[in-house]
């Protein structure tokens, strides 16, 4: 294991490696990062990803530099829905295993910066630069592409010699955090609750940015944060009683009687959505889910077709959550809009578990002070 000196937990500076697959690895991290600097307002990160640097900008409010760098394949998707394997595996091939010289470079930006140590959601290059650098990684998952692979393995046998490779690496990670809901239950250093930012406005203010009167019915449709046209739009205005939000689905701010389309990046942020509304609905990814715990509102949710983890986070809805499963060609049909007053009269279900950002932040927070659990 990597060890800690006075000069490094002096610096406050960490690295951090995300996955771009999606927004969720982002949000995810950001939350993170933002518990940390709640209680260490000094620290100060340097984060390398491909996700673009107006996400940080927006969940962010402590400092923090910003490096474009692949870190991360995921999977190669077609649309917030689907995924291409074929396209998927030539990027693996291309991208696996490191480029030893690249890694080197890294590891020593690294140790130009001063970084104490490197997190990982759920990025393999962070865990083999910070080996490189000597420095201690922690890995944050609640699942790791190894496991993602396993599903495809049979179609795709390109996937096989990856898989193995990457279950050593992310095994090779110091520190181990598992967020709730894991994919794979293994022993790990820390297990928390669902990760999410937190809300900054009131659900009044939003509401009273968004136009929207403070009693009315409010439905987010929400694809976690990939753009995309829903065919159904002009439906929605035969429930006039209903106002509906959708992110992503428009290019500028606008309104049409009771449905506002907002851009991909507008000047909302999408905690402030989910805690503004009534309900949730969209394709069910870990950062959408763990803000719509935390906002204690139903969840409508649309699996991702041989996704393994949509079939995890369908359960944890089942269980923990307010919400029903919407099939995907009912959605984009719109047919799902007939459940929403079903939806919307659904109890609401008690936050089991505090944000697992909170206990994330502290247990990196002892790993720095030289105390490991």
């Amino acid at each position: 294991m990597n060890q800690f000196n006075a000069t490094q937990a002096g610096s406050l500076t960490l690295a951090y490696f995300i996955s771009p697959h999606g927004f969720g690895h982002a949000a995810r991290a950001s939350a993170v990062m933002s518990a940390l600097q709640e209680r260490s307002p000094e620290m100060r990160f340097e984060i390398f990803t491909t996700v673009p640097r107006w996400f940080f900008e927006e969940s962010l409010t402590g400092p923090f530099s910003y490096h474009t760098l692949l870190t991360d394949v995921g999977l190669v998707q077609e649309g917030p829905l689907c995924a291409n394997l074929p396209k998927t595996v030539a990027f693996l091939d291309e991208f696996l295993p490191f480029d030893p010289l690249q890694m080197e470079d890294l590891a020593e930006k690294l140790n130009r910066l001063k970084c104490a140590m490197v997190l990982c959601d759920i990025s393999p290059m962070g865990i083999t630069v910070a080996r490189e650098a000597e420095l201690p990684s922690v890995l944050v998952e609640n699942f790791t592409w190894d496991w993602v692979y396993r599903e495809y393995v049979l179609e795709e046998k390109g996937f096989k010699p990856h898989m193995a490779h990457l279950e050593a690496l992310f095994f090779s990670a110091d520190f181990h955090i598992q967020t709730a809901p894991a994919c794979s239950e293994e022993t790990v250093h820390l297990t928390t609750g669902p990760v999410s930012r937190k809300a900054r406005k009131t659900r009044s203010k939003v509401r009273e940015d968004l136009i929207i009167p403070e009693e009315a019915p409010l439905v987010l449709i929400t694809m976690g944060g990939i753009p995309k046209d829903h065919r159904f739009i002009t439906r929605l205005a035969n429930q006039k009683e209903i106002f509906y939000v959708a992110p992503g689905a428009g290019t500028g701010f606008r309104v049409s009687e009771n449905v506002i389309l907002l851009p991909h990046h507008s000047d909302f942020f999408h905690p402030d959505l989910v805690h503004a509304a009534d309900a949730v609905v969209g394709k069910v990814g870990y950062s959408t889910l763990a803000e719509v715990y935390h906002a204690r509102v139903p969840f409508g949710y649309i699996k991702r077709a041989r996704f393994k983890e949509s079939e995890i986070l369908s359960r944890y809805i089942t269980r923990h959550m307010a919400g029903c499963s919407i099939d995907e060609k009912v959605f984009e049909t719109g047919d799902w809009i007939m459940r929403v007053p079903e939806l919307l009269n659904m109890p609401t279900v008690p936050v089991e578990e505090p944000n697992g950002a909170g206990r994330a932040a502290d247990f990196v927070l002892k790993l720095l002070n030289g105390a490991s659990e």
